[in-house]
């Protein structure tokens, strides 16, 4: 059994494995650091047996615990971790998925899914946002196709997002709060990032 905790700056040093795959966006410690500062309750730990950490949930949790049952399967070593935050204003109001990755040796398995999965229901349920948006390099097609069976829909293209060099897509979900599914209306034409309306 896996139970889900608060994550601590302690952390930050134990979960850097997970970072190693060339897809996955890293952070520098600042960048960590500010999202335990401002958005403690959207960092949180997974760990099993000895008190090592298995996994990483980077989203809003609230109060209580989350319990995983992939203790068996995870080998008490972290696998996986969602960076998110809530941001925006009126029917902006979203939830902002910053990161996801799943180690190579455990795709596949819907771990990412389970973790996409609790972000969506507490920005629906408890945060009332209209949507949860997420970032993805356009060459991405594995992470895109997944999305996409998650229910997210290219919502616009954001030229040069990467480095100034590789384009993303920005993909939405509707949330309940979005009655009439505006927030995922594809855009007609392409973005640049400073024409974004968040951080």
């Amino acid at each position: 059994m896996t139970t889900i905790r608060r994550f601590c700056c302690n952390d930050l040093l134990r979960f850097a494995s997970v970072n190693l795959d060339h897809l996955t966006e890293t952070f520098n410690m600042s960048f960590y650091m500010t999202y335990l500062a401002r958005w403690p309750d959207y960092f949180n730990v997974a760990e099993g047996s000895g008190n090592r950490i298995m996994a990483t949930y980077l989203g809003l949790l609230g109060n209580g615990q989350w319990a995983l049952d992939e203790g068996s399967r995870l080998r008490n070593r972290l696998v996986f971790y969602v960076m998110g935050k809530v941001e925006g204003q009126g029917e902006s109001w979203h939830g902002h998925v910053t990161a996801v990755t799943v180690s190579s040796e455990y795709r596949r398995q819907q771990l990412a899914k389970k973790l996409m999965n609790l972000l969506e229901d507490i920005s629906d349920n408890i945060d009332k946002a209209y949507f949860v948006d997420l970032f993805v390099r356009a060459s991405n097609t594995p992470a895109i196709k997944m999305y996409e069976k998650l229910g997210y829909v290219i919502y616009r293209r954001v030229l040069c997002y990467y480095s100034g060099e590789e384009d993303g897509l920005d993909m939405r979900k509707a949330l309940s709060q979005d009655v009439e599914k505006k927030s995922i209306i594809p855009l007609k034409r392409p973005v640049t990032p400073d024409e974004l309306e968040y951080d």
